[in-house]
């Protein structure tokens, strides 16, 4: 899954873990699942909280609603989302599983390599899969949408986007996903993996239970949002709101300096409340259904 929550024993035998297709399959069904549900809700929330820093909580779930209701909060989960979803978790499994095998064998401890590949695996995400669909998502929360028949399509967005400025375009603010991609793996399954130490005591064998496994990686979960300030960076980077004196050429350098300027420190931790229910979410979905889902196919 994408937290792995594996009873590890330190000192037994070193092998690589075998990648099932049929995991795989689960791992996509339940980021189906875990996005369609809450998941989308709370990243949309997250987005327009940090696109917007002058609004409260309150303010930006009330603007989300005014962009359709309920569905407002559905924004860019058709396709983006979904393909995101379907892909992400593939990639993630493959990177991390060859990664921290190839970092235990180097004599990194377990939440060493777990840290490091989880960091490579949200690199390899970022530059496949996620760079154009988290843009889109993005696009979708922050730009104009006119009312009627002028109104137009996420596809026909994307396919201006694409006519205008090419793959750079669609992948805008890539390089912010990857360096938010990498913080955010590593510290998922080095502090999960801490998490399990601490929790197992001094009986390092032990297998952990099943709530014991959601505890250790729900903390991992939300103490990763430290990296708040590159996702509202990510986020500026990739908005399509238009402010007199905003930058036009965003990199991550001019990207922080604007949200500095405007917002001051507190700017580069908006949103992190819903994102910390989004990680909770993810890890509930991700740990706790995925061990029961396998469970109940390897019967």
């Amino acid at each position: 899954m994408a937290i792995s929550s594996s009873d590890t024993d330190p000192n037994a035998p070193l092998q690589k873990k075998p990648i099932s297709f049929r995991n795989l399959l689960i791992g996509a069904s339940l980021n189906m699942f875990e996005v369609t549900t809450l998941g989308q809700p709370f990243e949309v929330i997250k987005t327009q909280m940090a696109a917007s820093r002058g609004q409260s909580m309150a303010a930006s779930v009330a603007t989300v609603w005014s962009r359709g209701g309920v569905f407002g909060f559905y924004q860019g989960l058709i396709p983006w989302a979904w393909i995101e979803a379907g892909t992400k978790g593939a990639v993630l499994m493959f990177a991390v599983s060859e990664l921290e095998y190839q970092f235990r064998l180097l004599g990194c401890s377990v939440p060493v390599a777990g840290i490091f590949g989880g960091m490579g695996a949200g690199v390899a995400q970022a530059y496949t899969t996620m760079g154009f669909c988290t843009f889109m998502k993005t696009v979708e929360v922050t730009r104009h949408k006119e009312a009627g028949a002028a109104a137009k399509s996420t596809i026909q967005v994307a396919s201006e986007i694409f006519k205008r400025e090419g793959f750079a375009g669609i992948n805008k603010g890539v390089n912010a996903v990857a360096l938010r991609q990498m913080t955010n793996w590593g510290s998922r399954f080095g502090l999960s993996r801490i998490a399990e130490d601490v929790i197992r005591g001094k009986d390092k064998t032990r297998k952990l239970t099943d709530l014991e496994k959601v505890a250790a990686s729900t903390l991992g979960g939300a103490l990763s949002t430290w990296n708040q300030p590159i996702e509202v960076i990510r986020v500026e980077m990739q908005s399509q709101l238009k402010t007199v004196g905003r930058p036009e050429k965003m990199t991550i350098a001019a990207a922080a300096g604007w949200i500095y300027k405007q917002s001051g420190f507190l700017g580069f931790y908006r949103g992190v409340t819903p994102r910390i229910c989004l990680g909770m979410w993810q890890t509930i979905c991700m740990v706790a259904f995925g061990d029961k889902v396998k469970a109940h196919f390897a019967k």
